[in-house]
C-alpha cells in the first residue's frame, strides 16, 4: 500500500552503487541536517522504503542493480509512494523523459547537489 499522507520531512534515500559517490551525497545532506538513508542496490532501497514512511526525496542511480535496475526502481517508487520527490541520475547515457516515471527529474552525472537542493526546496509537498 502506498503513502496516503503528504511527505513533509527532510528525509532522503540515496540509491547509489558507487560507495564514494554515495558517501559524498550523504555528507552533503547530513550537513544540512537531513535524515539520510542509503542503499547500494534496488533490493536494499525497497526494504528501506517499505520500512520508512517518512522519506520525502529519493535519488536513484539508473545503474543500480538488484531484483530490478534503477529505472525500474524509480517506477516502483512512483507507483508505491506518489508524493516522493524523485531524481534519477546517470553518468552513462541520458534517459529520455518518456522512459522516466511521471514527475521524475533526470540528472546527468556529475551534477550539482546545491542545485538539487534548490529544486527540492522549491517543490511543493503534495499528496
Amino acid at each position: 500500500m502506498g503513502q496516503s499522507n503528504p511527505i513533509g520531512s527532510n528525509t532522503v534515500l540515496i540509491v547509489e552503487p558507487e560507495a564514494l559517490v554515495r558517501f559524498d551525497m550523504i555528507a552533503f545532506f547530513e550537513e544540512r541536517e537531513w535524515r539520510v538513508y542509503e542503499a547500494e542496490d534496488a533490493d536494499q532501497a525497497m526494504d528501506i522504503l517499505d520500512q520508512r514512511k517518512d522519506i520525502r526525496v529519493v535519488l536513484i542511480d539508473a545503474m543500480a542493480s538488484g531484483r530490478m535496475d534503477g529505472l525500474k526502481l524509480a517506477h516502483y517508487v512512483r507507483e508505491r509512494f506518489p508524493p516522493t520527490l524523485l531524481f534519477v541520475v546517470s553518468g552513462n547515457v541520458p534517459i529520455p523523459q518518456d522512459a522516466l516515471p511521471q514527475k521524475a527529474t533526470f540528472l546527468p552525472k556529475p551534477f550539482d547537489l546545491h542545485r538539487v537542493m534548490r529544486q527540492i526546496e522549491q517543490s511543493p509537498v503534495t499528496p
